[in-house]
């Protein structure tokens, strides 16, 4: 079936599902939303509550539906999955939602879907590697939401602190989207100054600890506004359609998102996040960018540790299937 590339799905309408379900419908980027969600109630109730906007935005087809919808869709978005719980290890959450992936991703695979699957449910980097295991998609084609959020985070901090437009800050987090974060700070600029040179000239002269201060705002700002409000969703949905819109335009932008390594940075065979071209095929190639010695050995410490909990994950999974 032919790829309709005004078309679009959502798998799970929890708060990230909708949340980005809404941010997109106001993007006009697509004339048709599926959303699908194991209580099709709920699924329906969010299609007509962001339908109800459409005559202040652009016409658009948005409607519950099944594993049969998309087929002919560009890019099948999946947020499905639980959250972690007080007490629960990140092994944990990941058994639990490697659980859940076994049952939508072959439904995925087969209702003859040939787009792009992109994955932002957490842990994003280990279930973008689920899913791409489980359905055998292209690489290219199979990526995660990874730290596109966390980017936007650090550019924000970055903005407040320097008093600029965070749009003129070029910066990445990279590695795991979690708590082994990591902040590029040898290849961040504002407009190809570099950080530190920029910092002097707003006043700023402590790097080292405005550094760590700033990375660890970013890192924890997520427990932040789950402390203050429940969960995240706002962001996240603004970093989803960031990244369809990528795709759909064919922008060839440059995104840090969920990948797969082989070789690059002295890593093979893990999957995180690190900035790459991102167009209409989806990741095109993986950016080199600039590391000193210590963000390489912290990325490669985080991707053994990322690459160690999806094989025991996947293992276990594995022999739940042999014991039913």
């Amino acid at each position: 079936m032919a790829i309709n590339h005004s078309k679009v799905a959502m798998i799970g309408c929890g708060f990230v599902g909708s949340a980005s379900c809404y941010a997109i419908m106001q993007s006009g980027l697509f004339r048709e939303m599926v959303l699908i969600d194991a209580n099709h109630d709920k699924a329906e109730g969010e299609a007509l509550d962001i339908s109800h906007g459409l005559p202040f935005a652009k016409p658009m087809d948005i409607y519950a539906g099944d594993y049969s919808d998309i087929s002919d869709a560009a890019i099948v978005i999946v947020s499905a999955g639980a959250a972690q719980k007080p007490g629960e290890t990140r092994l944990d959450l990941v058994k639990k939602n490697v659980a859940i992936f076994g049952n939508i991703m072959p439904q995925i695979k087969d209702s003859g879907f040939e787009g792009i699957l992109l994955i932002v449910a957490n842990p994003v980097d280990i279930l973008t590697a689920v899913a791409r295991d489980m359905t055998g998609f292209p690489e290219a084609k199979v990526f995660g939401s990874g730290t596109v959020l966390d980017s936007a985070r650090l550019k924000y901090r970055l903005g407040e602190h320097l008093g600029v437009d965070p749009r003129s800050i070029h910066a990445f987090i990279i590695g795991e989207h979690g708590d082994s974060e990591i902040v590029a700070w040898s290849s961040a600029n504002v407009s190809g100054v570099p950080i530190n040179d920029f910092c002097e000239l707003r006043g700023h002269f402590k790097h080292t600890e405005s550094m760590k201060e700033i990375a660890d705002d970013v890192r924890d700002s997520a427990y932040e506004i789950i402390k203050k409000k429940g969960a995240t969703y706002y962001g996240i949905g603004m970093s989803v359609c960031r990244i369809c819109e990528a795709i759909i335009r064919n922008e060839e932008s440059i995104l840090p998102v969920s990948v797969a390594l082989h070789g690059d940075f002295g890593i093979d065979g893990a999957t995180l996040s690190m900035p790459a071209v991102v167009g209409k095929h989806g990741v095109e190639t993986i950016v080199p960018i600039q590391l000193s010695v210590d963000e390489l050995v912290r990325l490669q410490e985080s991707a053994r540790a990322l690459k160690e909990i999806y094989e025991e994950a996947m293992a276990d999974y594995k022999k739940s299937l042999e014991n039913k």
